[in-house]
Formats: C-alpha cells, sequence, structure tokens
C-alpha cells in the first residue's frame, strides 16, 4: 500500500511540473531570456573534444542578471538528447527546479521550457545539467545575480574551474564500477604500504607509499585536464586589469569530481561570499573550493604593471590551472599545469571561522534528520543510510515553518561535497563542535566527519539532497525532501 501510494505521488507531482513547464508563461511586452543547449568543439591542448554548452542566442555563456529582477528564461534544447537545467543555490518552485523525474520532465531533443519566478538575493550561482553525465561534458555555465556588493569601481572577473577527459563518462563511470578497482582498496581496509600506484591507469585513488590508513581517499578520477574558463594552463585566459585597480573575483566551481585550493599567489584576497551568500570578510591568499561550492573575493591589484596568476591546485596532488590577471604592459610568462609540490586535502580550518552576515535567528530545531554517507567504492555503489537512491526511497518528511537540521555523518574515508535544492542553509555544527556559521547551499564533508546544516522550510515542495560528485551522485548517494 505504501509503495502504491509513493507511486501515486511521484506520478502527480511529476505531471503538475509537466504542466507548469509546458505552459507558455511569458506575456508579449517581457520576452524572455534565451539560452540554449548546444554541442561545440573545443582545442584541449591541441586536441579537438566535443561538449556542450549553455548560451544566449549571442553566444554569451549562461546569464547575468540582478536581485529583484524576475528570472524570465526560456531553455531550448538544440543537442540531440534530452536535457534539464538545474538553478543551483537559486530557490525556485520546486516544479523549476530542474532534476529530471523530481521537479520535472527532461526537455526533449528540439524542446523547449519556461522559467519564471523572482529573484530575491543576489550572489554567485551557476546553472548545469542534471540530466545523465551531461554535466561532465560541461553542459554548465555561470549565473550571477548582481546586488549591492557590486559597485562600478570594480571590475569583475568570473572563473569556472572544471575537470576533463577524452573519456566519455559511461566509460568512466563503467571503469569505476568494475569488479576489482584498485580504488576499493581503501574502503576494504586494505593495507596498502609499499606499493608503488604511481603508474595505476585504473581511475582511482593516488597514494604513495605511506598505505591506504595514511591518507584520504581522493580523486577517484584520472583526469586528462583541468580547466579554467574552458582553457588550461598550456594557453591561459590573460584579462586585462588596472594597476591599483580593484577586482571581485568570482570562483565557481564546475568540476564533476574535484575539489580544489585556490592559489592568489602574490595577491592578497578578501572572501566576502561562499556560495553567493555574504560572510564576515576574512582576508587570505589560499582558500578551499569543493566541487560546486563559489567563492567571491575582493582584489586590489598592486600599482605598476605585473601578471598575478589565479591558480587552482587539484586536492591531494600538483595539477593545477586557472587564468591570468595582467596589469598594465606585463610580461606574462608560461605556468606549468604541476605545483612545485601536491596539495594537501581539504579540510574545514577555513569553514569553522567562517560567520554569515545574515545568520538564521536562534531558534530550537522542530525536525531533526540524520543523514550517514554510506558506500562501498570496492563495487562503487554510494548510498544515504545505507540505501542507495531509487525512484522507491521515500522522502524524508518536512513541513512548512519548521526549523530542520540535517546531521551529516560521513561513514568513509572519502570526503562528499552535499548539496540542498531550494534552500540555503547554514553551518552550525562540525564535529560536534556548534557555532553560528556560514549560509551556503554546498558543504564539505571529511572523511569520517560529522557536519550539521540547519535551514528554515519555507519553500514547499519536492527537493533533492545529494552528493555533488557526479559519479557518486550517479551510484545513489541521492535523496529527497518533502513537505508534508
Amino acid at each position: 500500500m505504501l509503495l502504491n501510494r509513493r507511486t501515486v505521488i511521484t506520478s502527480a507531482l511529476a505531471t503538475a511540473a509537466a504542466g507548469l513547464l509546458r505552459t507558455p508563461t511569458f506575456a508579449a511586452e517581457t520576452p524572455a531570456t534565451v539560452l540554449r543547449l548546444q554541442r561545440r568543439e573545443i582545442d584541449m591542448n591541441g586536441k579537438s573534444a566535443s561538449v556542450y554548452r549553455i548560451a544566449q542566442p549571442n553566444g554569451v555563456s549562461g546569464l547575468t542578471t540582478g536581485i529583484g529582477e524576475r528570472f524570465r528564461v526560456r531553455v531550448e534544447n538544440q543537442i540531440d538528447k534530452p536535457s534539464l537545467i538545474h538553478w543551483h543555490g537559486l530557490t525556485p518552485p520546486w516544479q523549476q527546479d530542474g532534476v529530471p523525474g523530481i521537479s520535472s520532465p527532461a526537455i526533449p531533443p528540439g524542446g523547449s521550457a519556461d522559467y519564471d519566478f523572482p529573484l530575491n538575493f543576489g550572489g554567485t550561482f551557476w546553472m548545469h545539467s542534471h540530466q545523465g553525465f551531461q554535466e561532465q561534458l560541461l553542459m554548465t555555465a555561470p549565473l550571477i545575480i548582481h546586488d549591492q556588493r557590486d559597485t562600478k569601481d570594480q571590475q569583475e572577473v568570473v572563473l569556472m574551474l572544471h575537470d576533463f577527459s577524452f573519456k566519455s563518462p559511461e566509460e568512466i563511470y563503467a571503469s569505476l564500477r568494475k569488479p576489482g578497482n584498485m580504488s576499493g582498496m581503501a574502503m576494504r581496509g586494505m593495507d596498502m604500504s609499499g606499493m608503488d600506484m604511481k603508474d595505476m591507469s585504473t581511475p582511482g585513488m593516488q597514494m604513495g607509499k605511506t598505505g591506504a590508513h595514511a591518507v584520504p581517499d581522493l580523486n577517484d578520477v584520472t583526469y586528462d585536464a583541468f580547466l579554467a574558463n574552458d582553457r588550461t594552463l598550456a594557453d591561459p585566459e590573460v584579462i586585462k586589469v588596472e594597476p591599483g585597480g580593484r577586482v571581485l573575483l568570482r570562483v565557481i566551481n564546475g568540476s564533476s569530481m574535484s575539489n580544489f585550493h585556490l592559489d592568489l599567489g602574490a595577491l592578497s584576497g578578501k572572501l566576502i561570499a561562499v556560495d553567493g551568500l555574504r560572510i564576515q570578510p576574512v582576508s587570505g591568499q589560499r582558500f578551499p573550493i569543493a566541487v560546486a561550492q563559489r567563492l567571491d573575493i575582493e582584489l586590489t591589484i598592486p600599482a605598476g604593471a605585473a601578471a598575478h596568476p589565479v591558480l587552482a591546485i587539484l586536492e591531494g596532488a600538483a595539477k593545477q590551472t586557472g587564468i591570468v590577471l595582467s596589469a598594465g604592459a606585463a610580461t606574462v610568462s608560461r605556468i606549468p599545469d604541476q605545483a612545485a609540490q601536491p596539495s594537501p586535502a581539504l579540510t574545514l580550518d577555513l569553514e569553522r571561522n567562517l560567520k554569515a552576515l545574515d545568520p538564521l535567528a536562534p531558534r530550537k530545531p522542530d525536525r531533526v534528520h540524520t543523514i550517514n554517507l554510506t558506500g562501498d567504492m570496492a563495487t562503487y555503489v554510494w548510498s544515504i543510510n545505507g540505501v542507495p537512491w531509487t525512484k522507491d526511497v521515500p522522502p524524508l518528511a518536512i513541513a512548512q515553518g519548521e526549523r530542520v537540521e540535517l546531521i551529516i555523518i560521513n561513514k568513509n574515508p572519502m570526503p562528499h561535497p552535499m548539496h540542498l535544492h531550494g534552500h540555503p542553509f547554514q553551518v552550525v555544527e562540525i564535529d560536534g563542535q556548534r557555532f553560528s556559521g556560514a549560509k551556503r547551499d554546498t558543504v564539505l564533508v571529511p572523511e569520517n566527519g560529522r557536519v550539521v546544516v540547519a535551514f528554515d522550510a519555507n519553500n514547499p515542495g519536492w527537493w533533492a539532497f545529494h552528493c555533488h560528485l557526479l559519479y557518486h551522485m550517479a551510484a545513489g548517494m541521492f535523496t529527497t525532501l518533502r513537505y508534508v
């Protein structure tokens, strides 16, 4: 009986979403911004690669708009496969959230879908396909909402990071799930001390000779390149800036599987927002950024001609990518795609010190859900509370007006960036220590760690909650929350 009821609910919700998206919503005097999903060819270190893009008819990637405007967008699917775009970090009506089978059906080839909802807060967000593995093929774009923090006396620079492979995503996923995948040894508790893993061709954990027990399991996939604004350091984007000028650097980690350390080099930056949401400023030269997270950093460019590389170094490795800010008549030298030494794993050291400028009002939670991040690297099956996602998994219940806390406990030795749709949340506990932290939409939960987030249930509907590592999500680390 319960299964039949869930099936009926799912069918009704999907039908309602389909009706909303397929009905034109725009009056003639308020035309929509058109975003087209397209195939394109890019040059990847001298080799052509076929990928996707989300662009306006004039070729501009993604969308820049302003707070207080309405998000009026028509998505036209010009690729030969179904697709659907998620507005990552925004709070639309649930039917317009862009998750196939939950918020709405995918847009068929040649079809279109209309979106129309208010924009009540600004910041750095992004858009990406939630259909299959299209995100890995760069079906992503920036989504910038200007607000009062954006002043005319500063230049805006968007830096979008990606990981890239010449292998198809399906081939990558099949390799990860292949029996005997060596990256599963850590999960099975095998001591790999003394084994030289440097020449492993199977995607998996990159280790030295200190053994699997010594380091977290990082970087499931061995990528061919890491991109900054679609380019590698063999031919980086060079952006002209004014000596002595001010720059707002918006960094978006649009990678499928790769966390980074953002390195400003000789520049000192002031971090003013994470995931688009304002924080009490934090100064520094190096900041962690997990998959799907964003950083807004204010920079003051030194006087005089100089080249200022802004680099993203892969977590647990030496591979890097980035852009160059060129002030005056600067000479831009070649930058290697390998850092001088491998970077460490990301930690929550910075997270513990972030504070939201607009925190949640103090309040006891009305409802608490415990989210155990579970899985088996040996078989590459990932799950929440021991259950890999299927359409028959019942949603977690929440109710309008409640303060909800999610206790996220990572039961395995791999970090997971966890993303909640439709609601910003506040980080309120890390490993048992309570505090009033940053507001976000994606939080990294390190290996064997515990993070608690809180949010106010003020956007009724049916919402996804999942690991933003693409192949972990595909393998089952996904669930939903539904208002009752």
